[in-house]
């Protein structure tokens, strides 16, 4: 199992100690061996396989510097990517797939004997896969020169911060830092790293754990909730999955930052995106930079027409769901983002969005909603036709009440970016506003621990 909270709270302690105190030659050994310790923490056994991924990517960049034949270059690239995919497809899909391979069987009136195989999910391994193909994609395209370290590389790939849900980094971004790491702390804005941790665990503990019992309740049997109740609930899911996700990447990248490494923005008020383009270019914004680099331009992007257009965004979103889960309701949920992305290139509706604001952010609300509910014919027919009589007590007015902060919080960052406005304040007023949070914390958190979601990705 991961760190707990306690865990963690000594872990980083020790580590970041220990880290401005040696030599700043020992510095990445030391983030290394850190990143191994936080790793093999949950399952030594992975440990391996994030080394074998590391050697193979590693050595094949090495090679594509010095390759001048481009079949020679893309045998190699193809070495990457197999050994890459094929971890990822094993550990993730294989089940996926053997099970859909079966139902087809049998709905074809065959009988399958599928074998049955128990495979543990790697934590991250989808987030440290793309890192690692986006390197050697970016040297075979000759966009960078490989890392001539091994030391460095591996850290790149295991970097704790993010490793297990991201944000996904590039070469260019983080190996350069790495590189050139600061000489003192007094070149680190302590201040900020600190805000943006606080503001992190905020979002998981109050948002996302707040509104966490409320939505497994519901969800768990949707069939005996009224309609108003599995709205609520709808949106207390909508609050939890942002304010988990995000604030690991907030989390990540304040982490990141008591190092004096900076890790890209990861979301930037996604729901108060005004249509559902603009939406991903504030949700999870490294996956979709990567997505957009990597296979929609790899595809053709817009180059070749309106159908071939339509074709890649239906391609991209749909892959891009399965990179989310192994499992078809994720498939259908990029399935539909896909046609939301194409309908709104086709009705020429792009950022920064319709003439009235409030009604594209309400209705990119909604879209995004019916699309995360996409499998769930049941709690849609509820919410339609609200076959059910109970109602849950407390949880509509805690969703109006958290999503209001949410949504406050996710104004005043639009304005200026939080960490900075908090570090900004006198040190007395600041000391405040972690108590109170702190408070909140303690308040409003569920009584039983809750890991993060996108752990099992």
């Amino acid at each position: 199992m991961f760190f707990n909270t306690f865990d963690y709270a000594v872990f980083l302690p020790v580590v970041l100690g220990l880290y401005w105190w040696i030599p700043r030659g020992a510095r990445i050994p030391l983030l290394l061996v850190a990143s191994y310790v936080f790793y093999g923490w949950w399952d030594a056994r992975f440990l391996a396989l994030i080394a074998i991924s590391t050697l193979v990517d590693f050595m094949v960049a090495r090679r594509l510097a010095v390759a001048e034949s481009p079949r020679g270059r893309r045998r190699l690239l193809s070495i990457s990517i197999v050994a890459n995919l094929g971890f990822l497809g094993f550990f993730k899909y294989w089940g996926f797939f053997i099970d859909s391979a079966a139902e087809l069987m049998s709905r074809l009136g065959l009988e399958a004997h599928p074998p049955v195989l128990r495979i543990l999910l790697p934590a991250g391994i989808s987030f440290y896969t793309f890192q690692a193909l986006s390197y050697t994609i970016d040297v075979y395209r000759r966009r960078i020169e490989p890392e001539p370290s091994l030391l460095r590389f591996a850290l790149f790939i295991s970097f704790f911060p993010h490793l297990v849900a991201g944000p996904i980094m590039r070469a260019s971004q983080l190996l350069a830092q790495f590189r050139n790491l600061p000489d003192h702390p007094r070149q680190v804005r302590w201040k900020d790293g600190v805000a943006l941790i606080g503001l992190g665990l905020f979002r998981k503990v109050v948002f996302a754990d707040g509104v966490a019992p409320f939505v497994d309740r519901v969800f768990s049997n949707p069939s005996l909730f009224d309609r108003s109740t599995l709205f609520f609930a709808a949106l207390g899911f909508a609050i939890q999955i942002y304010g988990d996700f995000a604030g690991y990447s907030d989390i990540a990248r304040g982490t990141a930052r008591l190092f004096g490494v900076e890790l890209v923005e990861n979301f930037r008020q996604p729901y108060l995106a005004t249509s559902v383009t603009d939406f991903w270019r504030r949700w999870h914004m490294s996956l979709s930079t990567w997505l957009r680099e990597y296979l929609y331009i790899s595809l053709g992007g817009n180059r070749h027409g309106r159908l071939r257009t339509f074709r890649n965004l239906m391609l991209t979103m749909l892959l891009g769901g399965l990179w989310h889960g192994a499992n078809w309701t994720f498939v259908l949920w990029g399935g539909l983002h896909g046609l939301y992305l194409s309908a709104e290139r086709l009705l020429r509706v792009d950022h920064p969005g319709p003439r009235w604001p409030v009604f594209g952010r309400v209705w990119t609300f909604g879209l995004v909603g019916v699309a995360s509910f996409a499998d769930a014919a049941d709690y849609l027919g509820g919410l339609i036709a609200g076959s059910g009589t109970e109602t849950a007590v407390g949880g509509p007015l805690l969703v109006v009440m958290l999503g209001g902060l949410m949504i406050l919080l996710d104004v005043i960052q639009a304005a200026n970016p939080f960490e900075e406005l908090v570090a900004s304040l006198h040190p007395a007023l600041r000391g405040a506003a972690y108590g109170a949070a702190a408070v909140a914390m303690v308040v409003l958190s569920s009584s039983v621990s809750i890991p993060f979601i996108y752990f099992r990705f």
